[in-house]
């Protein structure tokens, strides 16, 4: 029937990595057929949705991708149609976490025609807002814990968010610098100098919660660091002694 040929389907690669001959039936596939015949183009947007909850509630290490597929209401073999790896499934979660806050900051940097003593404030102030989204707290949280043992969340992580946002505080340092209105300099390192102390309070309230004494407010450490840092990479500093 039309469900033993959905079965049929799965490529021998798929079936191999999940322990069945090719051509031998998946179970319960009828139980996934509503949504998969409504929303078949959703699929994979669907499974790296389910992904990150998993990953967020259960870390990489014990995450299972069968607990994946049910909470995307799909069958197991339907994973390895779109993703080859837990670690590939990982890295579309961590684009699907960042890819609301740093994508249109990228384009909004990418077009931004006004100085750097406007945009700075806005990308650290948009920073601590991404710093403060529960779900990507948590999968940084992850990645620190469990990168040790899967060197590959790291690398995911570099690639995904860490060098993309460095790249986009850079590329805004380069700008002013072309203008003449930021001293020279190596932009990359102006770019760490700019944001370590966001990823510190990030951090911070990360590991050690809000009740300690000594955790900041994200958005007040935004705006103080902004004032210090134009301070010390702008051409004319006199414009913020008032």
């Amino acid at each position: 029937d039309v469900y033993k040929r959905q079965a049929n389907a799965v490529p021998r690669r798929a079936a191999a990595l999940l322990g069945f001959p090719h051509g031998q039936e998946i179970e319960h596939v009828s139980e996934m057929q509503p949504k998969w015949s409504r929303r078949k183009e959703a699929r994979p947007l669907e499974i790296v949705d389910a992904a990150v909850d998993v990953f967020l509630e259960n870390g990489f290490a014990a995450a299972k991708l069968s607990d994946i597929a049910k909470r995307a209401r799909v069958a197991k073999g339907t994973i390895y149609l779109y993703f080859e790896t837990k670690e590939e499934l990982f890295r579309a979660a961590a684009r699907q976490l960042i890819s609301t806050n740093l994508e249109g900051l990228e384009t909004a940097q990418a077009t931004f025609d006004g100085s750097i003593e406007e945009l700075i404030p806005t990308l650290l102030q948009r920073a601590v807002s991404s710093g403060g989204d529960a779900r990507l707290s948590a999968a940084l949280r992850m990645v620190l814990s469990e990168s040790r043992m899967f060197p590959e969340l790291a690398r995911i992580w570099h690639d995904e968010v860490a060098s993309r946002m460095i790249r986009l505080v850079a590329s805004a340092v380069e700008r002013a610098q072309a203008k003449g209105t930021v001293r020279a300099g190596d932009s990359n390192l102006m770019a760490f100098s700019i944001m370590a102390p966001i990823v510190m309070g990030v951090l911070f309230h990360e590991l050690f919660g809000t009740s300690s004494p000594h955790a900041p407010a994200l958005d007040k450490l935004a705006s103080q660091h902004a004032s210090m840092i134009l301070h010390g990479i702008t051409v004319d500093c006199l414009l913020y002694t008032s």
